[in-house]
């Protein structure tokens, strides 16, 4: 993945071996085969999942283009 999931920004560093980091938006990603799961950074470095967010729009969506 070589760009955000969020802003589509190419600005964004590995952190790991399947985990990535945004500098334009600051949101934490990680890559388990086709499943990406997006995370936000809190303040005391704690990681809060906001998968809810990014994928019930994708769900929304397509049904809508089914329907």
């Amino acid at each position: 993945m070589h760009t955000c999931p969020n802003c589509q920004s190419k600005d964004i560093g590995k952190i790991g071996s399947h985990q990535f980091y945004c500098w334009s938006c600051f949101i934490e990603w990680s890559v388990s085969g086709d499943k990406v799961s997006v995370f936000q950074v809190e303040e005391d470095g704690t990681l809060s999942s906001l998968d809810d967010l990014f994928f019930e729009q994708e769900e929304v969506s397509q049904q809508i283009q089914l329907g």
